[in-house]
């Protein structure tokens, strides 16, 4: 069996940053449902919590990643923005 690396850093509610050996991705969403951005496509999620019943469905590729080959400019644009946001609403 491979092994695999995988980090998940929550950004703010509803909002993390994944990293793993194939590059960072960006999560929206909340515990049940959420929206992944990265790795060329777009995947959304919703399961049940806790019984490990989910359905997924991705999307080929959005423009951002596919188009440019920098996904992860794109997720740091995006973190830092919300991180600039929420700390000019305190």
């Amino acid at each position: 069996m491979p092994l695999r690396f995988y980090r998940r850093v929550r950004v703010l509610p509803g909002l993390s940053v994944n990293f793993s050996r194939s590059g960072p991705s960006l999560s929206v969403g909340v515990r049940g449902a959420h929206v992944t951005f990265g790795h060329g496509r777009i995947t959304r999620t919703v399961g049940i919590p806790g019984t490990g019943i989910f359905y997924t469905h991705s999307d080929g590729t959005h423009s951002g990643v596919h188009a440019t080959g920098h996904g992860w400019l794109w997720i740091a644009i995006a973190v830092l923005a919300l991180i600039a946001l929420t700390s000019a609403l305190h």
